[in-house]
């Protein structure tokens, strides 16, 4: 059984889920990260396309927004493990995106900032 403790903690910190986000505290990020291209406000595109009702929303379609043809053909669902992905490396996430974001590499920022998207409703 000892040799098998190890493997267990292993098991367990691997089913952990990630950081909790704190939605006061990703307001903050957004502001600094994000608003300069991006509006929480339903229909307020700027650069990029209004974050109202991302969470839950297919990519590529929010009306009125110009959409890279990687973005329309992406087919992803932004729940919050598909943002933290994203949000870690969009050109990674989605080759050829446009957005020209490097990434929010802290992961207590992308859970912080992803419990605020999940309040745009």
């Amino acid at each position: 059984m000892s040799r098998l403790r190890p493997i267990l903690a292993v098991l367990l910190l691997a089913a952990t889920p990630a950081v909790a986000g704190d939605a006061v505290n990703g307001a903050k990020v957004f502001k600094t990260q994000c608003s300069v291209c991006h509006r929480p406000e339903i229909g307020k595109n700027l650069i990029g396309p209004s974050m109202f009702g991302i969470v839950g929303r297919k990519s590529g379609s929010v009306a009125g927004f110009k959409y890279s043809a990687a973005n329309q053909a992406a087919n992803l669902t932004w729940d919050a493990a598909t943002l933290d992905k994203y949000l870690i490396n969009p050109r990674e996430t989605v080759p050829g995106t446009t957005m020209s974001y490097a990434g929010l590499k802290n992961e207590t920022q992308r859970a912080d900032l992803i419990a605020y998207l999940e309040t745009l409703k």
